[in-house]
């Protein structure tokens, strides 16, 4: 069979339409490129923004105040049970989902929140003391009253607020199946905090003092009486590594105190080197900060700063090895 045969430089087809096609495509990409709304330029944004290096508050006082910028964090320690998959020191800290971090260069909410490795002031693990009333900028915190989380994730006209609501079938963390915390756009109650001294058995004399900086404490959901913790023992593969899951649960030893994943700190800035916080510098100033405070019952302890009890607990040595 006889075949008709052309030479190279003869188009056959829809030779015209192609040439049009990717000349199109060609301006579709330069004018995306210049307008910033390429993929990789979203999420080169996105991760810029959350990497951010940040400046905590320098406080002089040793409290904590409204409009603060600090960081929450997790101190290390070894469960004695087992199972813990996560060591360090965390910090809580903004972490979009993997996909819709390729896509989009702001955080949608509701977004998800863990616990990073590290105590590096940034973008993602930096948060602000919020007041429920707008004239209380400046002023101390106190245990017992409700406050709000917010982070602004790096960029500089956004607010974001931590939240939690009651655990539902849908509605839960992606391993241990409790009460979730996450990320919202709006404050209302559901976004509110409190704060509680550490030691239960102190916790009501300690009740309307001021909130120290740099000691542990617990910080309670308003709205469930949940309190904020780590959960060492389940892992999160996120976009920035693996990482610690975060719930809204409280965990309770045989002595009915909260576990140490339940401990955050709420870690300043150091005042001689602005990256990094006054916890790293391994000595906190040794002037007592807190002032004095009318109290109604002449029995209540002062104010301790060290983080520890004033008084000896009676299971102190022993290992909070309790399984129910």
């Amino acid at each position: 069979m006889a075949r008709k045969n052309y030479r190279t430089c003869v188009r056959m087809g829809n030779w015209n339409e192609d040439i049009f096609l990717e000349e199109e495509m060609m301006k579709d990409f330069l004018e995306k490129r210049d307008k910033g709304q390429l993929l990789i330029q979203r999420n080169r944004i996105l991760i810029a923004n959350l990497l951010r290096k940040t400046t905590l508050s320098v406080i002089e006082d040793g409290l904590i105040h409204y409009g603060d910028k600090v960081l929450i964090m997790n101190p290390d320690y070894k469960d004695p049970s087992g199972g813990q998959v996560v060591f360090g020191r965390l910090a809580l800290a903004v972490t979009p989902e993997e996909m819709k971090a390729h896509m989009s260069n702001e955080i949608e909410v509701p977004c998800e929140v863990t616990a990073m490795p590290g105590v590096k002031p940034i973008g993602r693990n930096t948060f602000i003391i919020l007041s429920l009333d707008e004239n209380a900028l400046g002023k101390t915190v106190r245990y017992g009253q409700n406050f709000g989380l917010g982070t602004t994730a790096g960029f500089d006209h956004k607010m974001f607020y931590l939240g939690s609501s009651l655990k539902t079938p849908i509605n839960s963390t992606k391993k241990s199946a409790l009460q979730d915390v996450h990320l919202t756009d709006e404050f209302t109650f559901f976004t509110c905090w409190q704060a509680a001294y550490f030691d239960p058995r102190l916790r009501i004399e300690y009740e309307d003092f001021p909130v120290p900086a740099n000691a542990k404490i617990v910080i309670k959901h308003c709205h469930t009486n949940q309190a904020l913790a780590a959960n060492r023992k389940y892992s999160l593969r996120t976009y920035f590594g693996k990482e610690c899951e975060v719930a809204c649960h409280t965990h309770i030893d045989c002595f009915k105190s909260e576990k140490p994943l339940n401990h955050w700190v709420l870690c300043t800035g150091d005042p001689n080197d602005h990256s990094s916080i006054v916890l790293d510098r391994g000595n906190l100033p040794e002037k007592k900060m807190v002032p004095e405070q009318p109290v109604v019952s002449t029995d209540a302890p002062p104010i301790n700063l060290t983080g520890q009890s004033p008084f000896p607990l009676p299971y102190a040595g022993k290992e909070q090895n309790c399984k129910f």
